[in-house]
């Protein structure tokens, strides 16, 4: 029998060139050629399992009627049920969805987690509604992918645009149509309807893991290590507070509105009650306005790019200064960025290893609501550190042994995890 051919992983239409869907086929063409695989696999890697489009319907609190679309994408399950976050925002659109559901599959394989990647997300602006407007949105949309979605097939979580409430909607919403209460349903839930202890800073802590780690095996300490980071949300905020805890010196933060740096360093503390009671970093008081771009070009140590993806492309990375990039975001570097980077020698800790700590913690979380038996948040850190720890010297060891950079050995473990347990199931019939 023939092998089919690939003209293009896609199985519709051709992604756009700077697209976050054309940086994770690039990225796993890249490790399909290390591997050796023909490109019948190749096809069967870079394709979603099954993908789910749904009409939205919002009665707004006027009285009007609004249509928003929303997705869910499986793209491979061989390991397990599918894992990923429900994003809301105005520009989410299918090949997102579709290259963020792909990235879960390599970033649950690399950490060795027992699950496929899944993404889902709705084409609104959380920003713009209230709540009680992104309840109904939220309990429709569930309503809708309801048949992809479950305990054993296929767990949600929070991302951008998205939070724990949201979470408890959707698990209210799933065990509501099914009669009984399932917890592990959803991760990232609070804690008082089952969710996980550290599971709010479980990102940002492994974001700080992995680069201690790679600050450690290059024979330096943290300690003192002048860290920027582009985005104070969920996952930039709390790594800026991780990293000043331990000793770092986080030199400049910024969000949507701009940033602020001190060379001396920032007195997080005071600036995340600043950002509390303002919405911004803007105007934080001792320290000098910085824009996006001009952070991503200041002399540190260490820049963290934890905002939105493609952020460091063909312009940007020509300016980086940072020794290491250990990227918070998910895509937040473009094909042409990465070259530019590795040219540059800078050590890139990619996304798919640096922010796994979420996905991490929600397999705890999982855990613990299939077994109704909840850890200590001494032990899910300890167990977090571990597997960020172990799956980063797994990565680093792989990339010295066949002298790849740190993204492509993180890409080939997944790759190869993923494709080891297709070809162990079989194809069927």
């Amino acid at each position: 029998m023939t092998t089919p051919s690939i003209t293009t992983p896609d199985t519709t239409t051709t992604p756009a060139e700077h697209s976050p869907l054309a940086t994770a086929h690039a990225q796993l063409a890249a490790a399909v050629r290390h591997l050796g695989y023909d490109e019948g696999l190749h096809a069967n890697l870079a394709t979603p399992r099954r993908e789910i489009h749904v009409s939205v319907p919002l009665r707004m609190d006027s009285g009007e009627v609004r249509l928003f679309r929303g997705f869910r994408v499986q793209h491979n399950v061989s390991r397990g049920p599918g894992k990923g976050g429900l994003r809301f925002h105005p520009d989410v659109d299918i090949d997102e969805v579709r290259a963020l559901a792909m990235w879960m599959t390599w970033k649950c394989a690399i950490v060795d987690l027992p699950y496929g990647g899944a993404k889902g997300g709705v084409t609104i602006d959380p920003r713009d509604h209230s709540r009680a407007e992104l309840e109904r949105v939220t309990r429709r949309y569930t309503s809708e992918i309801m048949p992809m979605i479950g305990p054993d097939t296929d767990i949600m979580a929070p991302d951008m645009g998205t939070d724990e409430r949201t979470m408890a909607w959707v698990m209210d919403t799933y065990s509501v149509n099914r009669g009984y209460t399932i917890p592990a349903v959803v991760t990232g839930k609070p804690i008082a309807v089952g969710g996980s202890l550290g599971r709010g800073t479980a990102t940002s802590a492994g974001i700080v893991h992995v680069t201690e780690a790679a600050l450690r095996q290059a024979g330096e300490r943290l300690e003192g290590t002048r860290i920027a980071i582009q985005g104070f949300g969920k996952v930039g905020g709390h790594a800026a507070e991780i990293f000043a805890a331990r000793g770092a010196r986080v030199v400049a933060v910024s969000d949507q509105y701009g940033g602020v740096r001190a060379d001396d360093g920032l007195d997080v503390a005071r600036l995340v009650q600043h950002v509390a009671a303002t919405g911004s970093v803007v105007d934080f008081e001792d320290a000098d306005p910085v824009s996006n771009t001009e952070l991503l070009a200041l002399d540190v140590d260490v820049l963290v790019p934890a905002a939105i993806q493609g952020v460091i492309d063909e312009t940007t990375a020509q300016h980086v200064r940072a020794r290491f990039v250990v990227e918070g975001a998910n895509g937040p570097t473009t094909t042409a960025g990465d070259e530019i980077l590795a040219k540059n020698g800078i050590t890139v800790v990619p996304d798919v290893l640096a922010n796994a700590g979420g996905v991490v913690v929600s397999y705890f979380e999982w855990v613990q609501a299939n077994q109704a038996y909840w850890w200590t948040a001494e032990e899910i850190s300890e167990k977090l550190a571990h597997r960020m720890v172990t799956a980063y010297q797994d990565v680093a060891e792989h990339a010295r042994r066949d002298g790849l950079s740190l993204r492509d050995a993180a890409l080939t473990i997944g790759v190869q995890r993923v494709a080891e347990a297709h070809k162990i199931r079989g194809l069927y019939p």
